[in-house]
Order: structure tokens, then C-alpha cells, then sequence
């Protein structure tokens, strides 16, 4: 219940932001706050994406990666490169063990302004560490894509586990 809940919350929000982007804002964004709903083919890669994490099977689908993604980790670390990126995820995935995932909320917006399709994604991941410890994540990620279809930019952030 809390999960749909979150989700709700979530989608209200957003709705909200996009609904009010004429009103008189405190901040500008950025990047853009003009967005629609979008092709949900491109969630559909991103989860697609997270399936083959959880399950170790990281080479399925690398092709959905652009040659020049960038990927900022939630510790700050940024890595670019398809190849550099997947040689990471590999190592670490390696590391890890255990690995079940659960989603609470995703969605794919347009942005108008720019002309760009966005993932935005909402989920758990728990996994055992390479010390035996029990690790719990909650993980909020923008996935960014290319005029080609192909994700070119990642943002993760991520907190406390279950709630």
C-alpha cells in the first residue's frame, strides 16, 4: 500500500509541475519544464535494462547504450563510454550477490522544448556484499536518450532502503 501510495504521490507531482509550468515559478529549470507523456517504449528499454542487472546478464541488451552514455552514479562518480560503463557494472555486479529489485514507479515524459525523451525511474534494490552484508537501496534514476533511440545520459540517486 505504501508503494502505491509513493507512486501516486509521484505521479501527482509531476503532473502538478508539468500542469503549472506558466504559473509564476521560484526557480527556472535548467533543463527544461515543459514535458509530456511519451512513447513508453523507452521505459520499456530502461527496465529492460535493470531485468538484465538484477539477473547478471549484462551483455543482452548493451546495444541500447549510445557509444558516448554518460552515467553519474549516485556517489558522484561519473563514468563515459559505453565500453567504461559496462566494464563497471560488470565489476561491481560481480561483487554482489543476491540481487532482487522492485519498482514503484516509472514513467517516459518528452521534453518539448528540447525535443528529448526521458525515463525517470523509481525502485528498490537489495543485494548481499562481497562482506556478507545485506544491502538495501531505495533508487531514483533519469534516463536520457538520443535521436536515435539510445541512452545517452543516466542520473542515479539513491537513499535508505524499504520503506
Amino acid at each position: 500500500m505504501k508503494k502505491l501510495i509513493l507512486a501516486t504521490l509521484v505521479a501527482l507531482l509531476f503532473a502538478g509541475i508539468c500542469l503549472a509550468q506558466d504559473a509564476k515559478m521560484p526557480y527556472k529549470a535548467m533543463y527544461s519544464s515543459n514535458f509530456t507523456m511519451a512513447d513508453p517504449s523507452y521505459s520499456e528499454k530502461v527496465l529492460t535494462l535493470w531485468k538484465d542487472y538484477e539477473n547478471n546478464t549484462l551483455d543482452n541488451h548493451i546495444n541500447l547504450l549510445a557509444d558516448t552514455v554518460s552515467i553519474l552514479l549516485a556517489d558522484g562518480t561519473l563514468v563515459k563510454g559505453r565500453a567504461q560503463n559496462l566494464a563497471g557494472v560488470k565489476a561491481f555486479r560481480g561483487s554482489i550477490k543476491n540481487v532482487k529489485i522492485t519498482i514503484d514507479a516509472f514513467m517516459s515524459v518528452k521534453s518539448l522544448d528540447r525535443d528529448e525523451n526521458v525515463v525517470c525511474v523509481w525502485g528498490n534494490e537489495t543485494f548481499t556484499d562481497k562482506d556478507g552484508k545485506e544491502v538495501s537501496r531505495r533508487l531514483q534514476e533519469v534516463w536520457g536518450f538520443n535521436s536515435a533511440g539510445k541512452v545517452s545520459l543516466m542520473l542515479q540517486y539513491s537513499g535508505a532502503g524499504n520503506m
